[in-house]
């Protein structure tokens, strides 16, 4: 298929079908990090409640870096993968010491953000200023496999040349909007059957799960001992001891004499 076709094709899918996500209701920078960072690995519909309760509460950087850690580690409860709201919360305390306060506007500036890493520093660039960069995902991955006639054993590099190539200048929001629809309505995973080149394991029962269940804990309780947390969550899988020292080390947690609390 040639690249003007192509582009035809996902753009034309996006005006009539696009998403009405909140996101992309806005150019802000501090917002659109807010989403990437959500999205990573989560389902739009659980990311959608959360990314607005977010924004109420810490409206501005300023907002989230003033913030104690423990009430930005309330909030994202129920989103899962937990260090990503210290790494925000990390992240704003960065661009208020560096930036004044400004989310900084070039990739390598945020790439050395806490957290940041090529493709959310891309995407900030791409949907808060129509910057003409390129990002590949896993579903932007698909599409273009599928509709390029791409070899799934593709690297990583020249796939991301050829998602260069295709790039329509100048509408590189819409382009990755729409790529981002169009992998989730038609070129599903189940409809190419091109499968992701890394899966997640089972959630529950693993270490992941039990790390959610006690941070939720935590937001709801206050504090809780190693052998509370063996009562409340019976596990012959993993040391649930380990786990609070593991999320005490990471800092989302802290600990006062065996007694755990979430990070003020």
């Amino acid at each position: 298929m040639d690249t003007k076709t192509f582009q035809e094709r996902i753009l034309t899918h996006y005006e009539k079908q696009g998403r009405d996500l909140p996101w992309r209701k806005t150019t802000d920078r501090y917002h659109i990090l807010i989403s990437e960072v959500m999205l990573q690995q989560t389902q739009v519909d659980r990311v959608i409640p959360k990314y607005e309760a977010w924004l109420k509460a810490f409206p501005t950087v300023s907002a989230l870096a003033g913030a104690p850690l423990a009430k930005a580690l309330q909030l994202w409860s129920g989103l899962g993968y937990n260090n990503r709201a210290k790494r925000l919360h990390d992240a704003a305390n960065s661009i208020m010491e560096q930036h004044e306060g400004i989310v900084p506007g070039t990739v390598k500036a945020l790439q050395a953000l806490p957290g940041i890493g090529p493709y959310t520093a891309r995407s900030i660039l791409i949907f808060a200023d129509n910057q003409d960069l390129a990002t590949v995902d896993t579903n932007i991955r698909r599409i273009l496999i599928h509709e390029l006639n791409l070899p799934g054993t593709i690297s990583d590099k020249e796939l991301f040349r050829k998602a260069e190539e295709v790039l329509p200048k100048g509408r590189s929001r819409d382009w990755h909007n729409a790529l981002m629809d169009y992998g989730a309505a038609i070129l599903t995973s189940k409809a190419t059957g091109i499968k992701p080149k890394t899966t997640q394991p089972a959630f529950k029962g693993s270490k992941r799960y039990y790390r959610g269940r006690i941070i939720k804990h935590l937001t709801e309780h206050e504090t809780i001992t190693p052998d509370q947390a063996a009562e409340r969550f019976p596990c012959r899988e993993h040391d649930l001891k380990g786990i609070l020292e593991e999320l005490e080390a990471e800092g989302l947690i802290e600990n006062d004499k065996g007694v755990y609390a979430l990070k003020g």
